[in-house]
């Protein structure tokens, strides 16, 4: 098992070339957000385009809309409402926030279905697969799914301690085909038996929305062309180090995901 290093993350970062455009750099598809938590929709939207996507549209429920508009308004917009269109992107990000009722897991279903190209699945899109088997007969190999310990154990059962779900993840992440990133103290990454431990980071990120931010992070990766693998190392690695980062301005008491958005232009050039 290796641990995540800053020159092995700077050997991953692709460099933008100068003779690019927003076309360039991929077009990212947020699902996310319900009446009441919209929240995590502008978090990992915001995220997202922090970390480097050229277009983004974040599908949410219609009525929530000035929300997004008004917070961030380089994103673009669909509508849970209407029919969803995936054809023209690249990656896909889905759950935080989404809901677990039967509209939630319909809309899953449509999305694994149709939707072929890199997926990330969080928050409250592993909860519909903990409870659907059918639904995991859909997951794409290579998808990346981003469960902490307690999504994780709904999905596995219970672990009896920290490096036993670990094993259980590694060896989860082999049969199911995906890449694993078990979130915590040093986050876990692995997929087919190859395994990386996360050492950027602090218990700032112990709130709230940081794992939605984390979402938002892989996912403008994903859209950019890194494959599964890379895409998770390096938004855990920069997701933590932007953390660390914003220690120069909050306390880990004071932190919010908010903040440690602000910093992923310095992880990036702390990096490079």
């Amino acid at each position: 098992m290796a641990t995540l290093t800053q020159e092995y993350i700077s050997s991953l970062i692709k460099p933008r070339n100068p003779d690019s455009h927003k076309g360039t750099y991929g077009h990212a598809l947020i699902v996310a957000g319900r009446t009441g938590s919209m929240g995590a929709a502008v978090i990992a939207a915001r995220a997202c385009l922090r970390t480097g996507a050229g277009l983004l549209t974040v599908h949410v429920p219609k009525k929530e809309r000035i929300i997004l508009q008004t917070s961030i308004p380089e994103a673009m917009l669909s509508f849970r409402e209407d029919d969803i269109d995936l054809s023209g992107y690249n990656a896909m990000g889905a759950g935080p926030a989404l809901g677990t009722d039967k509209a939630a897991s319909k809309l899953l279903e449509q999305l694994l279905t149709g939707f072929k190209k890199p997926i990330l699945l969080d928050a409250d899109a592993l909860t519909l697969l903990s409870k659907d088997d059918a639904l995991w007969k859909l997951v794409a190999p290579g998808t990346i799914l981003t469960p902490h310990p307690k999504e994780f154990d709904r999905i596995t059962g219970e672990s009896s301690s920290p490096e036993e779900r670990k094993n259980k993840a590694i060896t989860f992440a082999q049969q199911k085909n995906i890449v694993l990133v078990l979130k915590g103290h040093e986050t876990l990454i692995t997929q087919n038996g190859e395994s990386f431990v996360n050492t950027t980071g602090n218990a700032g990120l112990a709130k709230g929305g940081s794992g939605d931010m984390l979402t938002g992070m892989i996912t403008a990766l994903l859209a950019q062309g890194y494959d599964s693998l890379h895409a998770a190392c390096a938004g855990v690695y920069l997701h933590g180090l932007a953390a660390d980062l914003t220690l120069q301005q909050q306390s880990m008491e004071s932190m919010l995901a908010t903040d440690v958005i602000e910093n992923i232009g310095k992880a990036f050039a702390a990096v490079k």
